[in-house]
């Protein structure tokens, strides 16, 4: 997918299927293949959540239904919901043809093809015809996009009536250490990064409840799951963190005092070798609405 104007990847940290507004480009350390890496190793490391929101929006959808996956990155939203649901049909919009490219071969590894279908779309643009669907599911999608409301709106009208719209969103992002020294600087470090996000338009505030009702749908579910990893965390995990940290790194050069830049490299390097007393702590949020009948 792809806004009309450009957010900055290294302002925006783990957790998005797609950056929907814009093309995904280089990550922090210049290869879109690290980004389309942090994207899996979220659904893999955080498996247990999205595994349960994925048989939740399922127990509430038709046999076979149709899906409209926006932002759907790498794709692992959408063949997570291919997977749940065997007999839905499933089309997975994205601006980065890179990143249509790996769910095309990620859908066909898994013999989703038939049922897969992946279109580039610039969704700060009028909508294609993307309809009539049973349910639009938008996961760390919508705070990118340059109009909410009308992003909102555009998902009312894809929408059958009695269609479900599942927005999950980022409430916090990812923390990953425990000690008093580290967790003190990753709160400082995410405070300026907030600021960042902001600066740079992307809606990480936006109170979608507010946004669902004023589209005319009806909010059936607002649920926050509160996700904490204890160690020991499989090798996933550190990779997880090592990717979040550098580029949380990238996206704070210059713009932190010299004795964090300097702590916050040591904490990456650190990553390196592995570090037993890693966490993994973050907060999503779910809202579930439907089109009235």
């Amino acid at each position: 997918m792809a806004h009309s104007h450009t957010h900055p990847h290294s302002v925006d940290s783990p957790g998005a299927d797609s950056h929907p507004g814009h093309s995904h480009g280089a990550d922090s350390r210049g290869t879109p293949s690290h980004l389309a890496e942090m994207l899996d190793l979220d659904a893999e490391v955080l498996h247990e959540y999205h595994r349960e929101v994925i048989t939740w929006v399922g127990s509430l959808v038709t046999d076979r239904p149709r899906i409209v996956d926006l932002g759907a990155g790498t794709g692992t939203g959408t063949t997570a919901l291919a997977r749940q649901l065997p007999a839905a049909e499933i089309t997975a919009v994205d601006l980065d043809e890179s990143m249509l490219d790996h769910l095309r071969e990620r859908a066909a590894a898994l013999g989703l093809a038939d049922r897969v279908r992946a279109v580039r779309v610039d969704l700060d643009q009028p909508w294609p015809e993307l309809g009539p669907a049973d349910v639009v599911w938008a996961s760390a999608a919508m705070h990118h996009m340059a109009d909410p409301a009308d992003a909102v709106r555009q998902a009312f009208a894809t929408l059958r009536p009695g269609g479900l719209f599942a927005i999950t969103e980022l409430d916090s992002f990812p923390h990953f250490f425990a000690d008093p020294a580290g967790a003190a600087l990753e709160d400082r470090c995410h405070a300026v990064l907030d600021a960042l996000r902001a600066e740079a338009g992307l809606h990480m505030h936006e109170d979608w409840g507010a946004r669902l009702t004023a589209a005319g749908f009806a909010i059936e579910a607002a649920r926050q799951f509160r996700i904490e990893l204890r160690p020991p965390l499989p090798a996933a995990a550190t990779r997880y963190a090592q990717l979040s940290m550098e580029r949380m790194r990238h996206g704070l050069e210059g713009r932190i005092s010299a004795d964090d830049t300097a702590a916050l490299g040591r904490l990456v390097a650190d990553l390196d070798g592995g570090r037993g007393d890693l966490t993994i702590r973050t907060t999503r949020m779910v809202w579930l609405a439907r089109r009235p009948a």
